[in-house]
């Protein structure tokens, strides 16, 4: 008798150790893919820096400084380098919350919004990896990142 025989085994008849491996194996592929070269083109294309990226996605209403740090990961005071870098550009401005006005809310300007759209449209665009692929390859990866996705509920 093996050691294999007394390892548990997947409905695929390969052990959960191969399972296990072969899925840390396909994230680390696809983070690799997506994340952060694919941000890091974007926010290049578009001049800005990635937390600055980040925060102009978040920017679909007016948020507080406190939310966009949330977003970013990052210390609120951090925010507030992010935020001037925006509003010095014309991107964003800092309003009073009308349910209390000490709280600053950063909502998009007018060219904020024509550059959050453009943004917008640049993540929906597929990358050339994901382009050149063969119109089987790209349903087949549609269908198990969908099948993926259905799982997470």
């Amino acid at each position: 008798m093996s050691y294999n025989s007394f390892m548990p085994m997947t409905e695929d008849g390969k052990s959960k150790v191969e399972k296990e491996a072969t899925a840390r194996e396909a994230w680390k592929l696809l983070v690799g893919l997506v994340y952060p070269p694919r941000f890091l083109e974007i926010a290049r294309k578009l001049g800005l820096t990635p937390a600055q990226l980040g925060a102009v996605r978040l920017l679909d209403e007016p948020r507080t400084m406190g939310e966009i740090a949330t977003f970013l990961h990052c210390d609120p005071s951090n925010v507030t380098g992010i935020v001037d870098g925006l509003e010095e550009r014309g991107f964003a401005e800092r309003r009073p919350a009308e349910h209390d006005r000490r709280v600053k809310l950063i909502a998009l300007s007018a060219e904020g919004r024509r550059l959050r759209a453009r943004l917008t449209r640049e993540i929906e665009r597929p990358p050339e990896w994901l382009a050149g692929l063969s119109a089987a390859d790209q349903r087949t990866l549609r269908d198990l990142l969908r099948r993926a996705a259905e799982a997470t509920g």
